[in-house]
C-alpha cells in the first residue's frame, strides 16, 4: 500500500505542470494542441492531454465537451486539424484505426464490438490470427494464444464458444483480451461499465488495475464520479471543447470536479421533500414464473420507491408486467384501491401507469421521428380520435410538455435521434407525461447521461414526485437511489429481500440485500416487518 501512495506522490510532482511532464521519459502519449472543427462546431480547441504508464488517467466532462472526439482521434478515426501526437517520446501521424493498433493503441467502447457468430478466440485475433505454414490460419495456435491471454487476466473463457449469449461484463473481458492481443500500450476504455452490475464492475477494475501495473497507460472515460475516484490516479476535465484542468483525484472532491464539468456549483441530487399521500399502486404476490416470485409493495401519491439489486435481480421484468408488456403467472395488482389486468402497454396507459424503460433507443423512442411524433405517439388516439393527423396539433402539445423539461433543441421538428443523450431522456420523460399518468415507472432513467443532464434528470423526477405523481425508479446507480428514493425495496434473484426506509438506507445495507442477505441490527433499530433490514 505504502508502495502504490509513493507512485501516486511521484505522479502528482510530475504533474504540478504540463511542460514538466512533458520532460519525463516515461511519458507514454503526449497530445499538444489538438483541435477539431465539423462544420461550424469546434468539437476541439487547443486542447491538450498526456498519458503515463502505470498510470490511470480519468477523462470526464457533460456530452458535447469533446471526450469522444478525442478518443476517436487517438483511434485513428479523426485527424486532428492542428497539434501535434507523440508515442513514447516520437511525433506520429495517426491514419486510421488499423495503425492505431499497429502503435499499440486500444479502445473497448461502451457497447462492445465483436462478431456474434464467432467464436471468442476469433474475436480476440480477428485480422491478425497467428498463420500456418502455408499462409493460412492456424486455429489451434489461435485458440492457444486466446488462452493465455485470458489467463494473464486471471478469467476463465471457454475460447472455442460463440460470443453470442455472453454477457456485457464477459464482451468487455473480450474487448480487453484484443487490446493485449496488439501489444496495447495505451488502453482507453470509453464508458466500459454502463450496462455492468456493480459486481461486474469491481471484476473489471481489478483487471484493469493489473494492467496498471504491467506499465500499460490507461485512458478512462466515464460519467460516473465515483468510479473516476475509485479508480483514476488523474483527472483532466473538458467542457465546451476546451481543457479546464488536470490534476490527481486524490486533490479533488465530487462538487469540485462538477464544478469543473459544468462551469458552476449544482446539487447532485436535487431532491425536494413531499408530502406522501393516499395509495396509488398496490402489488401483492406477483409472480412471473422463471423471472420472479411473491413481490409484494405499494406506492403512494409523492412518494418516489426505489427499486434495487443486482443485475438479474428481476427489477425490469417486475416492470414489464406492472406495464403489462408481459403477462403475470400468480399475484394481483391494484390501481386506487381497484383490481386491475393488463394485457397491453395500451392497457397500462390507459389505467393510468407509464413506463420509461432502460433502453431509450430501443424501446423508448423512434429516431427518425421528430420530437414532436415521439412527444405525441403514446396518445394518438385520445389527439386524434378520428385518426387525422394534424401536424400543428402535435407541435403544440410537444412545445408544451418539452419546455417544461427544458429539452435543448433547434425546435419540436427537429429528428430526436440528433439529440444529445441527455435531451433525448428528457424527451422521453416529457413523451410520458404527456399521457397524463398517475404511476410512472423509471427504469435506469440517467444511463449514459452526463453529470449536467443528470442534475436535471432527477430535478424533473423531483418536481413531478412533488405534483402527486407516484414513482417507482430502478437504478444500478446506488447513489441515485439512496439519495433520491423515499423507501428502498431490494431484490435478489427474483426475490424481494428487503425494504429499507430512506433514513436507514446507506450502501451497504442495500448491497447486503442485494446478495441475498440480511444485515445484522443493532438491537432498537429493527422496524416493523420481517422484510425491513
Amino acid at each position: 500500500m505504502a508502495g502504490r501512495l509513493d507512485d501516486r506522490q511521484a505522479i502528482r510532482t510530475m504533474t504540478d505542470g504540463v511542460a514538466d511532464l512533458a520532460t519525463m521519459p516515461t511519458l507514454r502519449a503526449d497530445l499538444r494542441g489538438i483541435s477539431k472543427r465539423f462544420g461550424a462546431t469546434q468539437a476541439l480547441d487547443d486542447v491538450s492531454l498526456t498519458l503515463v504508464p502505470g498510470e490511470i488517467h480519468g477523462l470526464v466532462g457533460e456530452n458535447g465537451a469533446g471526450k469522444s472526439t478525442l478518443v476517436k482521434i487517438l483511434a485513428g478515426i479523426h485527424q486532428p486539424d492542428n497539434g501535434t501526437i507523440a508515442l513514447d517520446g516520437e511525433p506520429v501521424e495517426i491514419a486510421g484505426p488499423a495503425q492505431a493498433r499497429a502503435l499499440g493503441i486500444a479502445v473497448v467502447h461502451q457497447e462492445p464490438r465483436l462478431f456474434p457468430d464467432l467464436t471468442v478466440a476469433e474475436n480476440v485475433f480477428i485480422g491478425h490470427a497467428p498463420s500456418g505454414r502455408l499462409g493460412t490460419i492456424d486455429w489451434s495456435a489461435t485458440r492457444r494464444s486466446a488462452a493465455r491471454l485470458f489467463d494473464q487476466l486471471d478469467v476463465q473463457f471457454d475460447v472455442g464458444a460463440p460470443v453470442r449469449g455472453l454477457s456485457m461484463a464477459d464482451q468487455q473481458l473480450i474487448e480487453i483480451a484484443k487490446s493485449l492481443s496488439v501489444d496495447a500500450r495505451v488502453l482507453i476504455l470509453d464508458e466500459p461499465t454502463a450496462s455492468l452490475s456493480a459486481h461486474e464492475v469491481e471484476r473489471l477494475f481489478a483487471i484493469v488495475r493489473r494492467l496498471r501495473d504491467r506499465g500499460v497507460a490507461v485512458l478512462f472515460v466515464s460519467h460516473r464520479l465515483d468510479e473516476v475516484f475509485a479508480l483514476c490516479d488523474r483527472a483532466t476535465v473538458f467542457r465546451d471543447g476546451r481543457h479546464v484542468v488536470t490534476t490527481s483525484t486524490g486533490e479533488l472532491t465530487t462538487a469540485d470536479l462538477v464544478r469543473h464539468m459544468v462551469g458552476r456549483a449544482v446539487s447532485l441530487f436535487p431532491k425536494v421533500e413531499t408530502p406522501i399521500g393516499e395509495l396509488l399502486l398496490e402489488v401483492e404476490g406477483l409472480t412471473r414464473a422463471g423471472e420472479f416470485r411473491d413481490i409484494s409493495f405499494s406506492v403512494r401519491r409523492g412518494e418516489i420507491v426505489g427499486l434495487a439489486g443486482l443485475v438479474g435481480a428481476g427489477r425490469t421484468e417486475v416492470a414489464r408486467v406492472l406495464f403489462g408488456i408481459d403477462r403475470r403467472d400468480g399475484g394481483e395488482i391494484r390501481l386506487g384501491g381497484h383490481a386491475v389486468s393488463f394485457a397491453t402497454p395500451s392497457e397500462a396507459m390507459d389505467a393510468g401507469i407509464a413506463y420509461l424503460p432502460e433502453d431509450r433507443h430501443q424501446e423508448g423512442l423512434v429516431l427518425d421521428f421528430s420530437i414532436a411524433q415521439n412527444v405525441t405517439l403514446p396518445i394518438l388516439p385520445r389527439l386524434f380520435p378520428r385518426l387525422l393527423v394534424r401536424a400543428s396539433t402535435e407541435r403544440r402539445v410537444a412545445d408544451e410538455y418539452t419546455r417544461q423539461f427544458d429539452v435543448r433543441m433547434t425546435g419540436v421538428d427537429q429528428i430526436v435521434g440528433a439529440l444529445s443523450g441527455g435531451n433525448q431522456q428528457k424527451v422521453v420523460l416529457a413523451k410520458w407525461l404527456a399521457s397524463k399518468p398517475r404511476v410512472l415507472i423509471l427504469d435506469e432513467p440517467t444511463r449514459g447521461i452526463d453529470i449536467g443532464a443528470k442534475v436535471e434528470v432527477h430535478r424533473i423526477i423531483s418536481e413531478l414526485a412533488a405534483s402527486g405523481l407516484g414513482i417507482v425508479l430502478i437504478s444500478s446507480d446506488l447513489p441515485e437511489v439512496l439519495a433520491m428514493s423515499d423507501r428502498i425495496l431490494v431484490l435478489h434473484e427474483g426475490r424481494l429481500t428487503a425494504e429499507i426506509p430512506r433514513a436507514r438506507a446507506t450502501e451497504e445495507r442495500v448491497m447486503f440485500a442485494a446478495t441475498g442477505n440480511l444485515e445484522p441490527v443493532a438491537a432498537g433499530d429493527q422496524t416493523s416487518g420481517a422484510a425491513d433490514v
